[in-house]
């Protein structure tokens, strides 16, 4: 995925709120293609899995809680800079702080249900990519 995929997934309070389409349509209309999409849910353990990462913070059973919570959406998305393009896209983590038009700015609602997750790093969008989606359903 190195320079032109990213990974993302609609996190359960977008999903919940009815917000997939919508999320989707400013996706797209940022110039992203969707590679892949798969609409699931994580359990408990594959939350814990993709969240390892975070094992020793005092936010990580709440976070996996949330995540497996209810369904979201995971996507792999191609453009050139994608990672740093889309990370513009979401906005700010907090979404009182980011920006106005941003993703998050307009379906988050805490910090912890901010809508959307992205990569932040081209490794890291493969290694995310790679947990939701094997080889063949990358393209």
């Amino acid at each position: 995925m190195a320079g032109n995929k990213t990974f993302t997934m609609i996190k359960p309070d977008a999903v919940g709120a009815g917000n997939i389409g919508a999320i989707i349509k400013m996706i797209e209309e940022a110039g992203f293609s969707i590679i892949s999409m798969k609409y699931t849910r994580l359990s408990g353990e594959r939350a814990g899995q993709f969240y390892a990462v975070h094992r020793e913070r005092p936010f990580y059973e709440d976070l996996c809680s949330y995540m497996s919570s209810g369904p979201i959406v995971a996507m792999i998305l191609e453009k050139d800079n994608a990672v740093e393009d889309f990370r513009n896209l979401i906005g700010a983590t907090n979404p009182a702080e980011a920006a106005e038009g941003t993703i998050r700015k307009l379906f988050a609602t805490s910090i912890e249900a901010n809508a959307v997750h992205g990569s932040d790093s081209d490794d890291n969008a493969q290694i995310e990519g790679s947990f939701f989606f094997s080889e063949i359903e990358k393209f």
